[in-house]
């Protein structure tokens, strides 16, 4: 009888936890971002945390879209990369510390996006590799410089990866084939682009809101990511 009690106590505390694990994050408070109601987006150049010196480059090439089909104008990040350059800023940390009241009297945008590349590359486990690009973002309004939204997201070749059957000896070739692949190949390149969607798509639980180009606009974020 004890025994089986102890069964049960240790059944209903995996319950517990499980429901603990899956409860779902508290929703974002998007009361300054409809305050602000931001119509166009400086995006500066990222601040690199990883090895990889094409992180942020790849990252930026591809932040565009997903915040024009959300609904925003998109100041052309090459234009403003460039700007930045002339007036002697080449640096993206650099440029992240500006003061908002400047980068406004530069570019004239609304809010300016702050990305931070976090991890970007093929990295050799144990039995396999992986390619993974992981980015923060914050949203910044330029003229009270409130942050209005931040959030982060990942891509990985990992979620679609089938396991392999070819036993210890075939799992431990294929795995450093893969990262020699995913490196001279810049496998990274489309999970970057797959990153920034799901960081920078409006729609998405805790994502950025419809901007007011967008048939959407002023729709609440439902959408999981």
């Amino acid at each position: 009888m004890k025994n089986s009690l102890q069964l049960v106590a240790a059944a209903l505390a995996v319950v517990v936890l499980s429901g603990c694990a899956n409860t779902p994050s508290a929703p974002y408070n998007y009361t300054e971002y409809k305050l602000s109601n931001p119509k166009s987006i400086l995006v500066l150049p990222p601040v690199n945390k990883t090895p990889e010196v094409r992180a942020p480059y790849s990252m930026l090439s591809q932040v565009t879209f997903p915040l024009a089909e959300s609904g925003y104008y998109v100041l052309p990040v090459s234009l403003v990369d460039e700007t930045l350059k002339e007036n002697g800023v080449t640096q993206a940390q650099d440029a992240h510390e500006l003061p908002s009241a400047k980068l406004r009297e530069i570019f004239g945008a609304d809010a300016a996006l702050y990305i931070t590349m976090t991890q970007y590359g093929t990295v050799y486990l144990l039995l396999d590799s992986h390619t993974t690009v992981s980015a923060e973002a914050r949203l910044v309004d330029l003229k009270t410089n409130k942050v209005l939204w931040a959030g982060k997201a990942s891509a990985s070749t990992a979620e679609k990866q089938n396991q392999n059957q070819g036993g210890l000896a075939g799992m431990l070739i294929t795995a450093i084939v893969k990262q020699i692949v995913g490196t001279v190949t810049d496998e990274s390149h489309p999970m970057a682009g797959l990153a920034s969607q799901r960081l920078l798509s409006a729609g998405n639980v805790n994502g950025m809101l419809f901007g007011p180009r967008s048939p959407n606009y002023n729709k609440a974020a439902d959408k999981p990511r």
